[in-house]
């Protein structure tokens, strides 16, 4: 049950790192709840998937695939943010995967 409430703060402080510049640029609201939804579930995901690579190369890996669907859904109305969606889906991912492996083992 440990491990689990600290993937949970993981993943808040990924989400709260997510939605900190969506809310500077006035964002809507579902956008950011989206964004932070995201990171708190991912943070649950990513520390405990065994897939027996370096945890910045599977939180790359993750991060980008589950933001996939994501980019789909922005891209008719902003194109320009897939550019910045996958830069922090990079490092989030990575920063979760790194944080998971630390704190989680």
């Amino acid at each position: 049950m440990n491990n689990i409430l600290i993937a949970l703060i993981i993943g808040i402080i990924a989400g709260i790192i997510d939605v900190v510049p969506m809310i500077i640029k006035k964002l809507d609201k579902v956008s950011n709840l989206s964004a932070f939804s995201h990171w708190v579930i991912l943070g649950l995901i990513i520390p405990f998937v065994d897939w027996n690579i370096e945890p910045w190369l599977k939180g790359l890996i993750l991060g980008e695939l589950s933001a996939i669907p994501i980019m789909i859904m922005v891209y008719p109305k902003d194109k320009k943010a897939l550019i910045p969606m996958t830069i922090f889906s990079a490092i989030l991912g990575i920063g979760v995967a790194i944080a998971g492996a630390k704190f989680i083992g």
